[in-house]
């Protein structure tokens, strides 16, 4: 069998294995010598795992060659088993486990194969275990390859199944914005509904709770059933404050709410709502003197218009004060006023604020002028005065942002102060007649915002003080406000008594800044007056000998061109 083998050999192969046997002088054999000499030293046995590869009886001397060459090929064996295992233990468990078994079965072959043949050489034995290695390298490459496959097939179904998954998350989502479209369109369909079936109304905005919302008043711009909610969302849409006047739709209350709710705005103070964002607030309005004039005079007869025309005249943004003692016609003259107002300055929005009035005047303005009359009768509560002028100021503050002219008529501011000393936190000092100091911060809140605006618009304040009632209280208010105006008409109860109407008293009577308001003539006429009051120092004659004279023309133009003569004056 060897010689079979080795015959089969090249000379070089034969080199080496000699080599590996231990011979010397290799390179001086010829190829048939070196296999002689391969066959003489041929191990006696070779064994692996306890099983005989190759057996030959050899001479004793021979022995320790032999011993080498076992030991040798044995060590080469364990090697390649060991790169074996290596390999191996890189490998998917589960697929080398059927490859393990194969691997044994052909070792156990060739141990079979070897035990029988008890003459083969160690390069067979080499030769087979190459053989289990490049077995053992294509079986790895196979793994691998199908490893490579089974890869390739996971990477394409994960592919699919999240191909799969995201139409399924797609159509999903588009299934859900669908029905969130459609939700939003039966919403918007219902709103449009609900506002085409709702009911128009309007009323004066005042904010409640630190102004987080509001409601919508109607008469006197206090609390009713009939009052509307107004949501915070669309008071900061609109920027809308206390005092305006919101127009729009509005719905029924529903179960377990009290008040109707505002649906839509469509107006704030008559305006497209839009408009109420931008709009500067009152406080931040340049204030200056009254230079457009309010004319009163309306009629020959009515002197007392006429008489203030020419002594105190009322300009746009005027603060003026008409100071009367009880029956001295003050509410007759501040009734004339403002019928006067409504006819020359149609306009001109007027409002009239009756606080603390008896009820029957109350009716007797209303059928009286041209314009709003609010009102709080004397058998209401103190906090219901309060309340009211508040709402008055509030109003009229958002028509001067629009750059609208407003006139008050206020009677009385007396009575609101009084109103306040009630209602305020005491501050624990008094004055004289028991008047808390706080009780005049808010009717000077009031009276102070009056004022002729520089970028257009005005607010007009004529209000009425009370003297000699008596009261301490009173004359001590009026003190307050004494100085604070810049207007001021007195009556006098002397021409009231002596039925000299009306009880203008020419001399205590006055406007700061005339002349802005004056035309010359009238300017030189009026103060023609003033000096002969000053010089015969009757107030009471000079003011009957006028009132006559205007009495006896028709006009104050014709009044005018009278009093300018010397002899008037003589």
């Amino acid at each position: 069998m060897f010689s079979v083998d080795l015959e089969s050999k090249t000379l070089v192969q034969l080199r080496e294995m000699a080599k590996g046997l231990g011979i010397k002088n290799i390179s001086k054999f010829k190829k048939k010598d070196l296999i002689e000499e391969i066959k003489k030293v041929s191990p006696v046995s070779i064994e692996k795992d306890g099983v005989v590869l190759s057996e030959k009886i050899s001479p004793k001397k021979g022995k320790n060659v032999a011993s080498d060459i076992d030991e040798n090929n044995s060590e080469n064996l364990k090697n390649e088993n060991d790169v074996i295992v290596n390999d191996k233990e890189i490998l998917n468990k589960n697929i080398l486990k059927k490859d393990e078994t194969k691997i044994k079965a052909e070792k156990t072959q060739v141990s079979i194969s070897n035990t029988k043949s008890s003459k083969n050489s160690a390069e067979e034995i080499q030769k087979g275990n190459t053989e289990v290695v490049r077995e053992n390298h294509r079986t790895e490459t196979n793994i691998k390859l199908e490893h490579d496959r089974n890869r390739a097939e996971f990477d394409k179904n994960h592919e699919r199944k999240d191909s799969h998954n995201f139409k399924s998350n797609f159509d999903q989502t588009r299934n859900a914005n669908d029905k969130d479209k459609h939700i939003r369109e039966e919403k918007d369909d219902k709103f449009k509904e609900m506002v085409h079936e709702s009911n128009s109304a309007k009323g004066v905005l005042e904010l409640v709770d630190n102004n987080n919302f509001g409601f919508l008043r109607g008469k006197n711009y206090l609390t009713s059933p009939d009052d509307i909610y107004v949501s915070p969302s669309q008071i900061r849409r609109f920027n809308l404050k206390t005092g305006d006047e919101v127009e729009g739709k509005v719905r029924i209350p529903k179960e377990g709410e009290k008040f109707k709710a505002l649906l839509y705005v469509q107006s704030v103070n008559g305006e497209n709502p839009d408009k109420a964002v931008g709009r500067k607030p009152f406080e931040t309005l340049v204030p200056v003197y009254p230079n457009k004039r309010l004319k009163l005079e309306k009629n020959e007869k009515e002197l007392a218009t006429r008489l203030m025309d020419i002594m105190s005249p009322i300009g746009k943004g005027q603060r003026g004060l008409i100071v009367a003692p009880p029956k001295a016609g003050k509410t007759t003259l501040l009734k004339t006023v403002a019928q006067s107002i409504s006819h020359n300055h149609p306009e001109v929005k007027l409002i009239v604020l009756l606080i603390d009035e008896r009820p029957e005047e109350v009716t007797d303005m209303k059928e009286s002028i041209k314009g709003e009359v609010i009102y709080s009768t004397f058998d209401e509560e103190p906090e219901h005065h309060t309340k009211v002028a508040y709402m008055v100021l509030e109003r009229t503050k958002r028509m001067v942002e629009q750059g609208q002219d407003v006139v008050i008529l206020l009677d009385s501011l007396t009575r609101l102060s009084r109103a306040y000393n009630l209602t305020i936190t005491p501050t624990g000092r008094t004055l004289s007649g028991g008047l808390d100091p706080g009780a005049l911060i808010m009717p000077k809140k009031f009276f102070g915002a009056a004022r002729n605006i520089k970028e257009g618009g005005s607010l007009t304040i004529l209000a009425t003080a009370l003297v000699d009632t008596g009261s301490r209280m009173d004359d001590m208010i009026f003190e307050e406000f004494k100085g604070t105006g810049n207007m001021e008409v007195h009556l006098d109860r002397r021409l009231q008594e002596r039925r000299i109407f009306p009880a203008i008293d020419i001399y205590k009577s006055g406007t700061r800044k005339e002349k802005l308001l004056l035309s010359q003539e009238e300017y030189d006429a009026s103060y023609l007056i003033r000096r002969v009051l000053y010089n015969e120092n009757s107030t009471q004659s000079v003011t009957e000998k006028v009132i006559n004279l205007l009495s006896e023309t028709k006009n104050n133009k014709e009044f005018v061109d009278i009093i300018s003569k010397e002899k008037w004056e003589r």
